[in-house]
């Protein structure tokens, strides 16, 4: 497992896949989770609903005192692509660019992210997990057998966001979504806790200009030859 430390024992298969926002990080994890038929984890989703369920609650989200134990304590889950907070699913409401800014300031507190980690941990089941965030290879999954960091340029991951939104009717400005993943960015590589940063031995892949089906076959390159074993046994399926 290159660049990877040792698995627990009993431990199954991980692949993680890190990097800032709008790089197409869920899409691919999801994909690459059914083509294997393995769990996946959103890790991104879990800030959303905090931050979301923080604001429902008036908890200001720098408030870490309050924050924390709202994490523990957060009924979450996911089902047939659903995010459920409470048992009753979210829908759109975790996907907006407020949502957004809210996961990325609730994620810089320390208290958080021990709230979640284990919690993120425990999805690691058989027969395998893909997750993906921005700290999965670097600290909730250290032993994944394979780190992958997908990155982008703003520019890319803006307009990519802009289509989204105008593909929705709604008004967008190209500039300013430009300067929020800029601004995102910064807070995320810059916050003092698990900061965003590709894994040691993690596979660098730029996904600028590429489709979604380039990335898969890239990253589904790396899955043979990291888990030759798991993979033929999917293929002869």
């Amino acid at each position: 497992m290159t660049g990877s430390m040792a698995a627990p024992e009993g431990a199954v298969p991980v692949i993680t896949i890190d990097g800032p926002s709008g790089t197409g990080k869920g899409t691919l994890a999801a994909r690459l989770a059914a083509h294997l038929g393995w769990h996946c984890l959103d890790s991104g989703a879990l800030y959303r609903v905090l931050g979301l369920a923080a604001g429902r609650r008036g908890i200001d989200l720098d408030d870490a005192a309050a924050l924390a134990p709202l994490a523990a304590s957060l009924d979450i889950g996911f089902a047939a692509g659903l995010v459920l907070l409470d048992g009753v699913d979210l829908g759109d409401a975790i996907r907006t660019e407020e949502a957004g800014m809210a996961a990325s300031r609730v994620a810089v507190h320390p208290g958080v992210r021990a709230a979640l980690l284990h919690w993120q941990r425990r999805q690691a089941r058989p027969p395998g997990l893909v997750a993906d965030g921005r700290d999965m290879g670097t600290l909730v999954f250290p032993w994944a057998g394979l780190k992958v960091f997908l990155d982008a340029s703003p520019e890319e991951r803006a307009g990519r966001r802009y289509k989204q939104l105008i593909g929705k009717g709604l008004d967008a400005s190209l500039g300013d979504l430009v300067e929020a993943v800029r601004q995102r960015d910064a807070r995320d590589r810059d916050r003092p806790v698990a900061p965003l940063r590709a894994a040691a031995g993690a596979v660098m892949v730029n996904s600028t200009g590429l489709g979604i089906d380039d990335v898969f076959e890239l990253v589904l390159e790396e899955v043979r030859r990291v888990f030759p074993d798991q993979f033929h046994q999917v293929a002869a399926v």
